[in-house]
């Protein structure tokens, strides 16, 4: 089986359709660079061939490297990975250099064959550095397709020529969006920018690249470049205008990434320096760069995490053995902010709706949500006023049970109340058949509890959403004591459905996200009370890469939320209850009418606009900063550690099963430092031995909340790493 098939027309026009056996998506493997390598060798060797046409016979053109791949690179380097990785790489450069020279006298830059790259769909990573070696790049108008290089989004950065080429295109500033910020376009936006050449119709993609192939030129296969007079746009390093080019985008990476991702200060280093050197030599500076960034050890965790053990999960690793549970039509009940979310994602993604609440005007309102979020859509020319029409056709606001007879699953999105949560569940009940699936969108109460309420336990489970609903990614499934397979394979299969990823989890108070998240709260709100200073609380989280600080995030959630919340721990906990410190700030901060952004008063003070302007004068006078402050990394420790205990213990609780879903969960969930792969990725990154000694630090300084567990220090002890000891088993 191959991933290319050769065909030359009677015009002598040969074209490549890349076409990978048994995958939806190209993706690029190192059998496939040497399968590309040998065709365009035959192509440039046979004179009947005028050209080389570049395609696919998929409905996208390619999705990018397979990461594993290079993941093999490494492991066939030995004990020199490094080098087996940038001599792997410079092969790759050595392909699409040869695609690029098409055969032509090095001297003259004449004799080549034009090669045109004919894209139908989406194109991304080594899926557009492919086409951008070629001569000539032309779109189908498929406004689905996205192209782009969006390598930096998992840790790394565009290393097979990409970065170069787009720079040499572009010019730094204009190629920053696309590189550091890994943006996409559509082919229309990809032609505007400057990306492409050309965009046409489906159905003239291919006679419009031979049509080029036959009429180019030998001056229209000379990348600028290669031409004598080339001068990079915007200017290069030490010229006036490209001397602030680099100074401002350096200041704009550190700014964004708070020095803590790898690839952003690499790429920059493989542009700045390479922007000073011939072609050939900037790509060799590329490759290097591109090696340190690949065997850095949180290029890696985020390439495991954000790629590999994300797409697992969202292809089904973890689901039980039934049949598809494929979702046709789903039941809201509650009609309020999550509920209406949970409805436009469904009815988004093909599902019939029905959203229910208690007075016919609050479904009707929590039905408009879907119609202001789709007529943004239309403001950025994203959805057409048909898409929307058809969207908001497939949900029915009701206040009448009886309009669920036919749902097969049901999602209860109502008040975080015990007592309305089980009069819910009856009415459902009531309405529905014996194979309806029950889910509650819950953050805290226990499953297993609501479920008592249900006449088919087994059928019932938690899906729990995350807020905003259209914008959040993770969705975490909370099995309950009863909760059998087919309600964890309907609510897998639902999410699926919805384009998001899944992580499933036992019951516990909390479950794992909110277990996690709220600890890092705290330990925020706890230093405030002991007179560290808040600016250094919030810059130390993001300095170490949370993308909030917790007193803003507490602000964002909202102070009396956490309240509550604190009030039902305690009522649960008892005497257990650890946090008294911690509700001292938080019940005055409330007492005071300060709730956080939505009552523009919190830790931080708001404009009339509700936009944050900075840390609220009064707290100094609530909580005087002592004269004495910890240090950074001290300050760092407690923020992280505070969640990363409480993942572990999740793990022996048996609440989480999967270190993957507790990596992938922490990431999206609540933004656990990207660049660490997640808490126990970066547990594996510092060492378990190391944790253990700052754990045990940790405890004596500050108290019980930061022992050490006893699966860690056992770790510890056999010189284990997590993905060692637990990916392993796993797979077993």
């Amino acid at each position: 089986m191959t991933d290319f098939t050769y065909d030359v027309d009677a015009e002598g026009v040969a074209t490549l359709t890349w076409d990978v056996p048994g995958r939806s998506m190209n993706v690029m493997s190192q059998a496939g660079f040497a399968e590309l390598n040998g065709l365009i060798d035959r192509a440039l060797a046979d004179t009947s061939v005028k050209g080389v046409i570049l395609t696919s016979g998929k409905k996208d053109f390619a999705g990018g490297m397979d990461l594993n791949a290079i993941a093999k690179m490494k492991e066939d380097g030995g004990d020199n990975p490094a080098q087996s990785v940038f001599d792997g790489v410079m092969a790759m450069h050595a392909i699409l250099r040869k695609i690029e020279r098409a055969g032509m006298d090095p001297k003259t830059l004449k004799g080549g064959k034009p090669i045109v790259a004919a894209l139908p769909g989406t194109a991304l990573g080594i899926g557009f550095e492919l086409p951008l070696s070629c001569h000539r790049i032309i779109a189908a108008d498929n406004p689905r397709a996205k192209i782009g290089l969006p390598e930096i989004m998992v840790g790394i950065f565009p290393g097979a020529g990409g970065t170069t080429r787009l720079v040499r295109k572009m010019g730094a500033m204009m190629a920053a969006p696309f590189l550091l910020e890994g943006k996409l376009s559509d082919p229309k936006g990809a032609k505007a920018a400057g990306l492409i050449d050309e965009v046409v119709v489906p159905e003239n993609l291919l006679a419009r690249a031979r049509e080029w192939i036959l009429a180019a030129k030998p001056a229209d296969l000379v990348k600028p470049w290669d031409d004598k007079g080339y001068k990079m746009p915007g200017g290069t390093p030490y010229h006036p205008a490209g001397f602030m080019t680099f100074v401002g985008a350096n200041a704009m990476i550190l700014g964004k990434t708070m020095g803590v991702y790898p690839a952003a200060k690499a790429l920059m280093a493989a542009v700045y320096e390479g922007a000073m050197v011939p072609f050939d030599t900037a790509l060799k500076i590329e490759a290097r760069h591109f090696t340190s960034v690949l065997m850095n050890p949180s290029s890696t965790a985020m390439i495991r995490s954000l790629f590999i053990n994300k797409e697992a999960l969202e292809k089904g690793a973890n689901r039980p053995a039934v049949a598809d549970q494929k979702v046709g039509r789903v039941g809201i009940i509650g009609a309020g902010m999550m509920g209406a979310g949970i409805a436009y994602v469904s009815a988004n993604a093909g599902i019939d709706v029905v959203l229910i609440d208690a007075s016919q005007e609050a479904a009707d309102r929590g039905k408009s949500h879907s119609a202001d979020l789709l007529d943004k859509g239309i403001q950025r020319k994203k959805v057409t006023a048909a898409q929307k029409d058809e969207t908001l056709a497939r949900i029915t606001a009701t206040t009448d049970y009886a309009a669920l007879a036919g749902c097969d699953l049901i999602v209860e999105a109502v008040f975080e109340d015990m007592k309305v949560k089980a009069d819910v569940t009856a009415k459902v009940d009531a309405a529905t058949g014996p194979d309806t699936v029950f889910a509650s969108n819950t953050s805290t109460l226990p499953i297993s509890e609501l479920a008592k309420a249900s006449a088919r336990p087994d059928r019932f489970i938690g899906i729990h959403f995350f807020s905003p609903v259209d914008k959040m990614m993770l969705v975490e499934i909370i099995r309950g004591e009863q909760t059998g397979d087919v309600a964890v394979a309907k609510a897998l299969d639902f999410v699926r459905q919805l384009r998001k990823t899944p992580i499933v989890v036992n019951d516990a108070r909390f479950f794992y996200a909110n277990r996690c998240i709220i600890p890092y709260l705290n330990e925020g709100i706890r230093m405030v009370a002991e007179g560290v200073e808040p600016a250094l609380i919030e810059n130390a989280a993001k300095l170490v890469g949370m993308p909030l600080g917790p007193l803003q995030l507490v602000d964002e959630t909202s102070i009396d939320l956490g309240v509550k919340i604190a009030k039902a721990t305690r009522a649960a906990m008892g005497d257990a209850y650890p946090d008294g410190a911690v509700d001292t700030v938080l019940f005055a901060m409330a007492d005071q009418g300060r709730l956080g952004k939505k009552s523009s008063a919190g830790f931080y003070t708001y404009d009339a606009a509700g936009k944050r302007e900075g840390l609220w004068d009064g707290l100094a006078a609530a909580y005087p900063v002592s004269d004495t402050q910890p240090n950074l990394s001290d300050v760092q420790h407690r923020l992280l550690f505070a969640q990363v205990l409480e993942a572990v213990r999740a793990l022996e609780d048996g609440v989480l099963t999967d270190i993957r879903e507790g990596d992938v969960g922490a990431i999206l969930g609540w933004g656990f430092a990207p660049w660490s792969g997640g808490p126990f990725s970066w547990l594996d990154i510092l060492g378990v031995g190391r944790a253990v000694e700052i754990c045990d630090a940790l405890t004596e300084t500050h108290g019980a909340r930061f022992a050490t567990p006893a699966l860690l220090r056992d770790m510890a002890a056999k010189g284990e790493t997590f993905y060692a000891r637990f990916a392993s088993q796993k797979a077993a």
